[in-house]
């Protein structure tokens, strides 16, 4: 009698989950169909004026590119993934300096910095995956991509958290200790 009702209880939740799933599909389906391709949505985030959304676009974007990039290297055509990764990177690029342009102070308005922050740890995992797999001749563009993105990260973690808890103020030098030994100050 156990085993039954353990079994009525997952059929019951599959059957849940079938509705659940049919129920988004044909809600995709009404909105408009099929999902946006990377070329589309490129083209969307190359054509966007307002830094924010831009920064915003780049997660759905970052996304499409990364599903190319795992086919590529599912097919084994690293060039093609190297050329997606240094395409992303270029977008991320593109959107931290438009942010910066309409919003330097991110400390205040953080809306589109935070989440490409998010996006770029992402890309700098994705870079890091593909270079596991990647034969040797391919490894130099990735690598650099990875400081390039790792070099993004770090500036929008500056820029989101400029005042650092416990971190010591720069001092100002000291004089003093470019006076050589042996000889005296007037």
């Amino acid at each position: 009698m156990g085993i039954d009702r353990s079994l009525l209880a997952i059929s019951v939740v599959a059957l849940g989950m079938m509705a659940i799933l049919a129920s988004a599909k044909a809600t995709t389906e009404a909105a408009g169909g099929s999902t946006p391709t990377l070329n589309e949505l490129q083209e969307k985030f190359d054509h966007e004026e307002d830094a924010v959304r831009k920064a915003k676009l780049l997660q759905k974007l970052g996304d499409a590119q990364f599903d190319a990039l795992h086919a590529a290297e599912k097919a084994e055509d690293y060039n093609t993934a190297g050329v997606t990764l240094e395409k992303y990177r270029d977008n991320v690029h593109a959107a931290l300096a438009g942010l910066k342009k309409v919003h330097p102070d991110a400390e205040r308005q953080s809306n589109g910095y935070r989440q490409l922050q998010m996006h770029v740890n992402r890309g700098i995992r994705e870079v890091e995956d593909a270079l596991r797999g990647a034969p040797e001749e391919f490894k130099p563009p990735l690598q650099l991509v990875r400081m390039d993105l790792t070099g993004m990260n770090d500036e929008l973690l500056r820029l989101l958290f400029p005042r650092q808890p416990g971190a010591k103020p720069d001092a100002k030098p000291d004089v003093k200790a470019d006076v050589k030994p042996g000889v005296k100050e007037m």
